[in-house]
């Protein structure tokens, strides 16, 4: 069964840090793009940030640049996403997700883009 499964919620405070993680199992993600979205309640879909399948072009959100960090060992089949001064605007549920069609980072992370896989979701809550 092809599954993808995220980890690392939590609770933290304004300024705090949290590193998700985006484990794949049944299959490889060596030739997947994956991205990191995000939905609070009332809100759309965000793309917050996408990684290319080698890891070499990387995509951010005006929102977390200069604070979110996204990079992925294959071998491990994982992709991460480092947060750093977690701010309470960044409350949401996170999701990763999987995608072997898009050719560009940019339209991985298109909030619109149907991916081929999703995780369940992990819940991120910046609060003091």
């Amino acid at each position: 069964q092809l599954q993808l499964v995220e980890s690392g919620g939590g609770l933290v405070q304004p300024g705090g840090s949290l590193t998700l993680s985006c484990a794949a199992s049944g299959f490889t993600l060596d030739y997947y793009g994956i991205g990191w979205f995000r939905q609070a309640p009332g809100k759309e879909r965000e793309g917050v940030s996408c990684i290319s399948s080698s890891g070499g072009s990387t995509y951010y959100a005006d929102s977390v640049k200069g604070r979110f960090t996204i990079s992925r060992d294959n071998v491990k089949r994982k992709v991460y996403l480092q947060m750093t001064n977690l701010k309470p605007e960044d409350t949401a549920v996170y999701y990763c997700a999987a995608d072997w069609r898009v050719t560009t980072v940019q339209a991985l992370c298109a909030p619109g883009y149907e991916h081929a896989y999703w995780g369940q979701g992990t819940q991120v809550t910046v609060s003091s």
